[in-house]
């Protein structure tokens, strides 16, 4: 069984807090497309049943593109998108695994994931 940890992370100005579990060592999605290689975002999938919501729900506002299943969420102040709900996740989030706390001494696996080529990239996730 592997080991579980739970972190706290949220945005640059503190208006939004989450906390999240996951699984040692948590495998990274490194996405390419347009949206997080520019942004540098590593994603770290979780069940909507492992991520909790502290404060702030009122502070994000939402973007959504291309075919509008994934809600972009960022946080109104700072502008800071420390969560999401993903289009190959659309029940559980992606959370920014550089807006966790304290998870220095977590050593994560880091994956490429193909999101240029979103279809077939999906596909080879399985169900995840």
């Amino acid at each position: 069984m592997s080991e579980t940890h739970t972190a706290e992370g949220g945005c640059h100005c503190g208006a939004v807090r989450f906390r999240v579990r996951f699984a040692a060592p948590p495998v990274l999605l490194d996405c390419n497309c347009s949206m997080c290689a520019k942004t540098g975002y590593l994603h770290l999938i979780v069940a909507r049943d492992d991520f909790v919501l502290l404060r702030g729900a009122e502070d994000l506002t939402e973007y959504r593109f291309n075919s509008g299943t994934a809600r972009h969420l960022f946080c109104r102040h700072c502008g800071i998108k420390s969560f999401y709900v993903p289009r190959s996740h659309p029940d559980g989030y992606s959370v920014s695994w550089r807006a966790l706390d304290g998870v220095e001494s977590v050593v994560p696996e880091i994956a490429a994931y193909d999101g240029r080529n979103w279809e077939a990239a999906r596909a080879a996730l399985g169900d995840g």
